[in-house]
C-alpha cells in the first residue's frame, strides 16, 4: 500500500512533495485507562477563533472555547462521593479517628470474648487491619476523584483556553495528589489531546497562526510533561493514520494527509528543538528529517501568506516589523520569506497594471482614458517608491525581509506576450509625460523606474522614447520654423541644443531627424528632374537652420541626385552603339549639369554602369568556345568604348568629343618615350599605328573608366594575350573535312589591341611585358631545338640571332634564354660526372674558373658526396700527408657546402679509416706485401693527423714489430716514425733493439720458400 500521508493537497499553494509512511513497525497507540473515549471524530472538533494582530492592535485576542469538546459531566460514585466530600484536614482526621477506633473496638471486643490481654490485642489487629483497609480505600480514590473534579473544572469552565496552571495545581493540592498518579495524568493527558485535536482545524481549512500559542499555554496550564505531551501528539497521529486507512474517498485522503502536516508543524513548534527526540516521526510512521522540513516549511507558508494578505498599498513601518516576527514566529526562512513578501507586492502591482491595461485597450474608453492609466501607473510608483524608502529606512533590518523596489519578473506579466502590452503602457506614460512639450526631470526618474519595474531592456525602452520624442520634436521643431524664432536665431546651434534639453532627446538622434528632413525637401524638388535656382536657395536656407554639415548635404546629393542621374546613365548605356543619338545624348547633358552633381561624383556613377556593361563584354567572351569567338566579343566591347562611352564622358564633362580623346593621346604619347627601348618588339610597335591608320579609324577611345579594380591582375592580362595571339594568327575559320582557313589582318587590328588595353587598365610596363613573355616564348622553343645536346657553336650562334630577329626579342632576353638552356643541359651533364665518378675537385675547380655556377647546376646532396669521395681519396693515398686547411677551408668553399657539416664527415672518416689501416697493414705483412704495409701505415697516420687518436691494441705484439721495422726501413721522416712508435704501443728500447737487428728482425722470404711441410 502506498501511503503519502504527507503529500500536500492539491489546492494548497505549496508543491507537491510525496512523504511516505509504511504501516509496517506501526507502535501501537497509548492507550488511556481510566477514560476510554479517546477519539475524537471529526463532528466533535470545535474550533478556537482567533483575532488577527493588525498595525494598530498587535495583541492577539481568543473566543472562548466550546466545552462540550471535552464531552459530558462526570459523576462520582460511591466512597469517591465520600472522598469528594471530605476537606483535607476532615479526611486526615477522619482517617486517624477511623484506625484508632477500629483498634481499641478491637482490643475491646477481643478481649471481651477471650478474657485475655491476647484476645484483645488480636481483636485489635483483625479490627485494625479493616479500618486500615477502609482508610486505604478512602485515599486510593482520591486521585480519581482529582480527575473527575479537574475534568468536570474544564468543562464548567466559560472558556478552557483561559485555564490557569494555579487551578490545576489547586484541584490536585485540595485531594492530595500529583501529576505521577495514574489517573490523575492520565486525565491531563485525555485534555491536552481533546483540546490539541479542537485546536487544530479541519484537513481542508488553513492555521490561523495562533494555534502554536494556545496550546502551549493550555499545556503549560496543565502542566504536563513534555514527553507526555509528545506522546498525546503521536497519538494524534496515529489517529489521523487510522482514519486515512479507514477512508476510501480521495478527498478525504487529501484532507488526512493535510491534517496530518499540519499537526507535525504545530507540534514541532510547540516543543521546539526538543522535538527532534520527543516526536520520532520517521520510526512511527517512516518520514525522513527532509519531509518533516517540508511539512514545516509547507505550513509555515500558508501561515506567512495568509498575515501577508492584510498587508496593502499602504504598508508602514508597523506592519513590517510585525511581518518579521510572524515570519520568525513560523520558523519560515528568510529566504522564502524574502520571496513571498516580493510576490505578494509583484501581485499588488499586477492588479494595477491589468486595470490600466483594461482602460487602455477598452472599446468605449473615455476621453480621459490615457489620463486615468497615467494615474493608475503613478499608484504604481508611489506603491514602489514607497518600498524604496522602507528599504533605505535606518530601522530597515527590524523590518520583513524582500522590501525593496518592485519587479514584474516571475508574475503574469513575465513573457514575450505580455511584454507587448507593457511597452504599450510605458508609451502610454511617455506620451503623457510629454503632452507639454517637454520633459521634466521628475518624469524622467518616474519613467527610469516605470521600466524597471516593467522589466524592460535598455533598447526597447529606449526604443519607445525616441519614438515619442522625435515625433514631439518634429512638431516642435516645425513650430520654430513656421513662427520664425529658429531663423532669428543668433545661433542656430544653441537654439536646436535647447530644443534637445527640454526634452532630453539626443542631439544625434535630432540630426538624423534633421537630415532626413532635408533629404525629403531634396527629392521633392528634383521631382522634376532638375534643380532650380529657387531650390538651390531654399536647400541653403534649411541646411543652415537645421546646421547640416556639408559631407551630409553632398551624401544626400550623392545619393538622391545620383540615382536619377544613374537611371539616366543606364539607359545611355543600355542603347548600344546605334542607341546613343542626340536626344540620349541631350539628356545626359541635361541630367548631369541639371542635378548638379560635382564631375567627381558624375564620373563614379557613370563609371559603375559602364564597367557593369564592360563585365558583361568580358562574361561572354570567356564563354566563347574558341579564341577568334573571345577575340570578337572583345572586339565588340572596344567599339561600345569608342562609340558610347567616349561620347558619354564627354556629355558628361560638357566638352566636346575632340577635347576628351585629346588627354588619351597625349598619355599614349607619353608611354611611347618611356618604352623606346621595346621598339624592337615587332608586335608592340604595331599598336603605334601610323596617322594614315589614324585618319582610317577615327579618334581613339576614352581610357577615364577601366577594370583595373574589377578584375585581377591575372585576368587582365590573359585577356590581352588572347586578343594578341588574335592578332598575331590571324582568324581561323573551320571547313568541311576538319581543315582549317586562317585569314590575316592587317595592322588596324593593333591598334584596337591598344584600345583593349586602356580599357582593361593596363600599363605600359604591364603591356611590355605580355609582348615580351610572347616573343621569350616563342624564342625559347626554337632554342631548345637548336641547342638539343647543349652545345654552343659559333653556326648555331648565328642560328640563334636570326631567330632572336624573327621573334623580335631583345638580345639581353634572347642570351639569358640561351644561357638557361645550355646551363640545364650542362647540370644535367655534370650530375652523371658525378654520380659516375669522372669528376674530381680538380675539374670541378677548372669549372669554376670559367665561371660556372655549381650550386645552381649540382644538388648539394651530389656536392657533400664529392667532397666525402674527395676525402676518402686523401685517406687511401698512401703519402701520410693531411692538409687541415685544404680539407676544411678551400674544398667546401670550392663545394659550397657547410664547413662544420664537412668538418664532421672528415672526422666520422678517419675515425673509420684509423682502424681498418691497422688491419689492412698487418693483412699485407703476413702477405710480404712491405710496400704496401708501407701505404695502409701512411693512411693511418693521415687518419691521426685528422683525429689524434690513442695507441692501438693487436693480439700479436711481435707483428706490431715488424710493420715498426718495415716502415722504420723505408726512411720516413722522424716525426712519422715517432708517431707510428706511440700507436703501436713500442717502447724506446723495443724499438732500439728492432734498430740494431736492422733486416735480421724480419724473416726471410727465401726461407719461407724453401719451407716444406714435413711428411705425415
Amino acid at each position: 500500500m502506498n501511503h503519502t500521508l504527507l503529500l500536500p493537497s492539491p489546492s494548497s499553494s505549496s508543491p507537491s512533495r510525496s512523504l511516505l509512511l509504511s504501516p509496517s513497525q506501526f507502535i501501537n497507540p497509548i492507550l488511556f485507562t481510566k477514560n476510554p473515549r479517546n477519539s475524537l471524530t471529526r463532528r466533535h472538533r470545535h474550533r478556537i477563533s482567533v483575532t488577527r494582530s493588525s498595525a494598530e492592535d498587535a495583541t492577539q485576542q481568543r473566543t472562548p472555547v466550546n466545552s462540550e469538546i471535552f464531552g459530558g459531566k462526570k459523576e462520582l460514585t460511591g466512597i469517591q462521593l465520600l472522598a469528594g466530600g471530605l476537606p483535607p484536614p476532615v479526611r486526615l482526621a477522619s482517617s486517624v479517628i477511623i484506625v484508632a477506633g477500629a483498634l481499641a473496638a478491637g482490643y475491646g471486643l477481643g478481649y471481651r470474648i477471650g478474657g485475655s490481654r491476647n484476645t484483645g490485642l488480636g481483636g485489635a489487629v483483625a479490627l485494625g487491619a479493616a479500618g486500615g483497609a477502609a482508610v486505604y480505600a478512602l485515599n486510593s480514590c482520591l486521585p480519581e476523584v482529582a480527575a473527575v473534579n479537574l475534568h468536570n473544572f474544564v468543562l464548567s469552565s466559560d472558556d478552557p483556553g483561559a485555564l490557569e496552571r494555579e487551578d490545576v495545581e489547586g484541584i490536585a493540592k485540595k485531594y492530595g495528589v500529583s501529576k505521577q498518579d495514574e489517573a490523575f495524568n492520565a486525565e491531563l493527558c485525555e485534555l491536552y489531546s481533546r483540546f490539541v485535536s479542537s485546536v487544530l482545524p479541519p484537513g481542508s481549512e488553513n492555521l490561523e497562526g495562533n494555534e502554536v500559542e494556545t496550546i502551549m499555554k493550555f499545556k503549560n496550564a496543565l502542566g504536563i510533561d513534555d514527553p507526555d505531551a509528545a506522546a498525546v501528539h503521536m497519538e494524534i497521529g496515529r489517529r489521523i493514520f487510522r482514519q486515512r486507512l479507514e477512508t476510501g474517498d480521495r478527498d478525504d485522503d487529501i484532507e488526512q494527509r493535510r491534517a496530518f502536516q499540519k499537526l507535525i508543524y504545530v507540534s514541532t513548534l510547540v516543543f521546539g528543538e526538543a522535538s527532534t527526540f520527543l516526536l520520532p516521526w520517521k520510526r512511527v510512521f517512516k518520514v525522513t528529517d527532509s519531509q518533516v522540513e517540508v511539512a514545516v516549511r509547507d505550513s509555515a507558508l500558508r501561515l506567512y501568506a495568509l498575515k501577508l494578505n492584510s498587508v496593502g498599498r499602504d504598508i508602514d513601518d508597523h506592519q513590517l516589523v510585525s511581518l518579521r516576527e510572524a515570519h520568525r514566529q513560523y520558523r519560515l526562512s528568510e529566504e522564502l520569506a524574502a520571496d513571498m513578501f516580493r510576490e505578494h507586492t509583484r501581485k499588488l502591482v499586477e492588479e494595477n497594471i491589468s486595470k490600466a491595461l483594461d482602460i487602455l485597450k477598452s472599446r468605449t474608453r473615455a476621453v480621459r482614458g490615457t489620463t486615468e492609466v497615467v494615474e493608475v501607473l503613478d499608484e504604481v510608483l508611489a506603491f514602489n517608491n514607497l518600498l524604496m524608502s522602507l528599504n533605505k529606512h535606518p530601522d530597515a533590518e527590524r523590518f520583513a525581509p524582500g522590501v525593496g523596489p518592485v519587479s514584474l519578473i516571475g508574475g503574469e506579466y513575465d513573457g514575450d506576450r505580455k511584454m507587448d502590452d507593457l511597452k504599450l503602457l510605458y508609451r502610454a506614460y511617455v506620451v503623457e509625460s510629454l503632452s507639454s512639450g517637454r520633459l521634466e526631470e521628475n518624469k524622467l526618474v518616474s519613467l527610469n523606474h516605470l521600466k524597471n519595474i516593467f522589466g524592460l531592456g535598455k533598447r526597447e525602452a529606449e526604443a519607445i522614447m525616441v519614438e515619442v520624442t522625435s515625433k514631439i520634436y518634429r512638431r516642435r521643431l516645425a513650430q520654430s520654423v513656421s513662427s520664425g524664432d529658429l531663423e532669428a536665431a543668433d545661433s542656430k546651434a544653441a537654439f536646436l541644443q535647447n530644443l534637445c534639453d527640454e526634452l532630453h532627446f539626443d542631439p544625434q538622434k535630432a540630426s538624423e531627424i534633421h537630415n532626413e528632413i532635408y533629404r525629403q525637401k531634396l527629392q521633392q524638388s528634383v521631382a522634376d528632374g532638375e534643380l532650380s535656382e529657387e531650390d538651390v536657395a531654399m536647400l541653403l536656407r534649411l541646411r543652415v537652420m537645421l546646421c547640416i554639415p556639408q559631407s551630409t548635404v553632398e551624401a544626400a546629393h550623392a545619393d538622391i541626385c545620383g540615382s536619377l542621374f544613374e537611371k539616366v546613365v543606364r539607359d545611355a548605356v543600355a542603347s548600344g552603339v546605334d542607341g546613343y543619338d542626340p536626344d540620349v545624348r541631350a539628356s545626359v547633358r541635361k541630367a548631369a549639369h541639371g542635378l548638379r552633381l560635382t564631375r567627381e561624383a558624375a564620373m563614379a556613377i557613370a563609371s559603375k554602369a559602364v564597367r557593369k556593361i564592360f563585365m558583361n563584354y568580358i562574361q561572354r567572351s570567356r564563354a566563347a568556345g574558341s579564341r577568334t569567338g573571345s577575340a570578337k566579343e572583345l572586339k565588340k566591347m572596344i567599339a561600345f568604348n569608342t562609340l558610347v562611352v567616349t561620347e558619354l564622358i564627354a556629355d558628361i564633362k560638357g566638352e566636346p568629343t575632340d577635347t576628351a580623346s585629346q588627354e588619351p593621346v597625349k598619355e599614349e604619347e607619353k608611354q611611347v618615350d618611356e618604352e623606346e627601348e621595346w621598339e624592337s618588339l615587332q608586335t608592340l610597335r604595331k599598336t603605334r599605328p601610323s596617322k594614315e591608320l589614324e585618319v582610317k579609324l577615327g579618334k581613339p577611345g576614352q581610357t577615364e573608366i577601366t577594370l583595373k579594380d574589377d578584375l585581377s591582375e591575372r585576368d587582365r592580362v590573359d585577356l590581352y594575350k588572347t586578343y594578341l595571339l588574335f592578332c598575331i594568327t590571324g582568324e581561323v575559320t573551320n571547313i568541311p573535312f576538319g581543315a582549317q582557313i586562317t585569314t590575316k589582318k592587317d595592322n588596324s587590328e593593333y591598334l584596337l589591341l591598344n584600345q583593349l588595353g586602356g580599357i582593361l587598365g593596363l600599363s605600359g610596363k604591364e603591356i611590355v611585358e605580355v609582348h615580351r613573355s610572347l616573343a621569350e616564348q616563342a624564342f625559347r622553343q626554337q632554342a631548345e631545338v637548336i641547342l638539343a645536346d647543349g652545345q654552343l657553336t659559333k653556326a648555331r650562334i648565328e642560328q640563334l640571332n636570326e631567330v632572336q630577329k624573327q621573334v623580335g626579342l631583345p638580345a639581353e632576353y634572347a642570351q639569358k634564354v640561351t644561357k638557361s638552356i645550355t646551363t640545364t643541359k650542362m647540370a644535367a651533364a655534370i650530375e652523371t660526372a658525378i654520380s659516375q665518378g669522372r669528376l674530381n675537385i680538380k675539374q670541378i675547380r677548372e669549372l669554376k674558373e670559367a665561371n660556372v655556377e655549381l650550386d645552381n647546376m649540382i644538388s648539394e646532396s651530389l656536392r657533400e658526396n664529392l667532397f666525402k669521395k674527395t676525402v676518402d681519396e686523401i685517406f687511401s693515398s698512401g703519402t701520410g700527408e693531411f692538409g687541415e686547411e685544404e680539407v676544411y677551408e678551400k674544398i667546401p668553399i670550392d663545394l659550397r657546402i657547410n664547413a662544420e657539416k664537412a668538418k664532421g664527415v672528415v672526422h666520422e672518416l678517419a675515425r673509420t679509416r684509423l682502424s681498418n689501416s691497422l688491419i689492412q697493414a698487418v693483412a699485407l705483412l703476413r702477405q710480404r706485401n712491405h710496400k704496401g704495409a708501407v701505404s695502409s701505415l701512411n693512411d693511418m697516420l693521415a687518419c691521426d693527423k685528422a683525429v689524434p687518436a690513442e695507441p692501438l691494441s693487436w693480439e700479436v705484439p711481435e707483428e706490431l714489430s715488424d710493420l715498426f721495422t718495415i716502415y722504420m726501413k723505408s726512411d720516413p721522416a722522424p716525426e712519422k716514425l715517432s708517431r707510428l712508435q706511440y700507436l703501436l704501443s713500442i717502447s724506446d728500447s723495443t724499438a732500439a733493439a728492432l734498430r740494431e737487428m736492422g733486416d735480421r728482425g724480419l724473416p726471410s722470404i727465401e726461407a719461407e720458400e724453401d719451407f716444406v711441410l714435413p711428411k705425415i
